[in-house]
């Protein structure tokens, strides 16, 4: 276990996050050994999981204002008015709504293998997906996809956003990160996110080198965000390789069907409150907190707020921002591997498009239903239950629930209004 120098810390929460770190990481291991499990069958044990719709926040002994709520976000040397990633999804953004984002004071992830790479004129794309049949989507999305990424345009996309005067963010997969990043970086890139359905920290190939994430990480200039994982082993190797947030979800996400073909995943709920023990044992182990990030399942303000409960500093959000107005998918979104040409897992899904990118993210709401003002309700969360920041909120006490979306809501399930429609 490594000492912390206190004195260089200036904040008195991390003082008090180191003290609970040590006493807490401590706990961890023999926590995972002696913790209950259940008899799936005589051979086999399996643990019990969580998802955000099975649990509540608990109210806590105080109220606050909520003009004294904090609900800013901090990673590596950047700041953020909104603890928010728009996710690297064709359908969720692009240059204009990276820039839109980047000015609300959240942080949008282009996807530098998607259309907006593939394609000197994405547009007429966009408008060929969304006149697709829902029998044809998924064939129809596999032969756009078959067009080649184009360095140029990568190099391009990461300069007009640049030049909108906001920070940079784009996302590479595993298998073609090392193709691509030089690019990136020349053209300005900020921040580096490595994503897909599941990455370790330990990739095993017969046939091919696969990435050191851990070298690579070191000698990359720019902070790195890795994922997805949704165990503490998983998130604690990934913490481990030096990335500044490690993104938290598999198969929740509105889009996706990974749960169903390939039959692995782990509740929402559960997955961040053990990446959230991980990020305890890196920060006793190494003195380095690693931010974790909710990535999917949420749709509502009260989704954002449990996320956050459970141990999430920031949330990457895919559907509700393919929701706007400003999206490119107008009206559609669709998983990352929904093109995938063997063993597609995500599916086109149609969000709509009544409201702007504003609306939904920081209000004002004209619906009773939780989809917009998203972080206007976070605050509203923090300041009822009492808590000055995301941090703080992290702390609160959360109760399994079940009936929580559906108690004492007969009338609106009859009328379908509200939450339940």
């Amino acid at each position: 276990m490594y000492e912390l120098d206190i004195a260089q810390k200036e904040d008195e929460y991390w003082c008090l996050i180191y003290k609970e770190s040590l006493f807490l990481g401590t706990l961890v291991s023999s926590y995972l050994e002696v913790e209950m499990e259940i008899e799936i069958g005589l051979g086999k044990l399996g643990r019990r999981g969580y998802g955000l719709d099975d649990i509540s926040v608990i109210p806590s002994r105080r109220t606050r204002d909520a003009d004294d709520v904090d609900i800013t976000w901090e990673m590596a040397d950047y700041h953020f008015e909104l603890p928010l990633l728009a996710s690297a999804m064709d359908a969720v953004v692009d240059v204009e709504m990276a820039i839109r984002i980047g000015r609300l004071g959240g942080l949008a992830v282009l996807n530098l293998e998607g259309l907006q790479t593939r394609y000197e004129n994405p547009v007429p794309i966009y408008e060929e997906i969304a006149s697709f049949s829902k029998e044809e989507a998924t064939e129809g999305l596999q032969r756009l996809y078959r067009e080649p990424v184009k360095e140029e345009l990568i190099a391009r996309r990461i300069g007009e956003i640049k030049e909108g005067g906001v920070i940079a963010a784009a996302s590479l997969t595993p298998q073609r990160v090392e193709d691509y990043y030089r690019i990136a970086l020349e053209a300005g890139l900020d921040i580096m996110v490595i994503q897909g359905t599941v990455i370790s920290a330990e990739h095993v190939s017969s046939r091919t080198e696969p990435l050191n994430l851990k070298k690579f990480i070191a000698e990359l200039p720019i902070p790195t965000i890795v994922g997805g994982c949704a165990s503490y082993s998983t998130a604690l190797h990934l913490m481990r390789t030096g990335a500044v947030g490690v993104l938290v979800g598999v198969g929740p996400g509105a889009a996706c069907t990974t749960r169903g073909v390939l039959g692995i995943g782990v509740p929402q709920a559960t997955a961040l409150a053990d990446a959230g023990a991980a990020r305890v044992r890196h920060l006793t182990e190494t003195g380095i907190y690693c931010n974790v990030i909710a990535d999917g399942g949420m749709r509502t303000g009260g989704d954002i707020a449990k996320a956050i409960a459970c141990g999430a500093d920031a949330v990457m959000l895919g559907s509700p921002v393919a929701a706007a107005k400003e999206a490119p998918g107008l009206g559609y979104h669709w998983g990352m591997a929904t093109f995938h040409p063997d063993l597609p897992r995500g599916t086109r899904v149609e969000t709509g498009r009544r409201w702007s990118i504003d609306e939904i993210l920081i209000g004002p709401a004209h619906e009773n239903d939780g989809t917009l003002n998203l972080f206007g309700a976070l605050r509203t969360s923090l300041a009822t239950c009492g808590y000055e920041n995301i941090r703080a909120f992290q702390r609160a006490e959360v109760m399994i629930a079940p009936a929580i979306r559906t108690e004492g809501k007969s009338m609106q399930h009859e009328q379908g209004v509200g939450m339940i429609k």
